[in-house]
C-alpha cells in the first residue's frame, strides 16, 4: 500500500470553521472520487491547552495500491478537478505532499 500525505494550510482569510467546512463538505467529496483510492483520512488540528498549535491546519492521508495506481488517479479528470479545488481553500504556497513510507511500530 502506498500512502500520499498532505500537509495543508488555509487561505489566511479563511476561518478555521470555513477551512474545516470546506474540506470536509466541498473538497473531501472530490477526493473521495479519486480512481483507485483505497482510504482517505483528514486530520483536522485540535485545540490543545498543553501544546502550542501547529503552523498546519490539516494532514490528509490517500492510500492507493501501489504508485501506478496513485499516478493514474493524478492523472485522471477526477485528480485534476480534486487538484484545481485546492485554490479555492488551500494555501499552495505553504502546502506541501509527499509519498512517504509507513513504519507501524506499535499495534495493539
Amino acid at each position: 500500500m502506498l500512502k500520499f500525505m498532505v500537509v495543508l494550510y488555509k487561505h489566511p482569510e479563511m476561518s478555521s470553521e470555513e477551512f474545516r467546512r470546506y474540506l470536509r463538505d466541498v473538497h473531501g467529496p472530490l477526493a473521495k472520487n479519486l480512481p483507485g483510492l483505497r482510504r482517505y483520512v483528514q486530520n483536522f488540528v485540535e485545540a490543545d491547552r498543553k501544546r502550542n498549535p501547529p503552523a498546519w491546519d490539516a494532514v490528509i492521508e490517500l492510500y492507493f495500491e501501489d504508485w501506478v495506481s496513485m499516478e493514474a488517479a493524478w492523472a485522471s479528470a477526477e485528480g485534476a478537478a480534486s487538484d484545481a479545488d485546492l485554490l479555492a481553500f488551500a494555501d499552495l504556497s505553504r502546502t506541501s505532499w509527499s509519498v512517504v513510507e509507513e513504519v507501524v511500530t506499535v499495534l495493539r
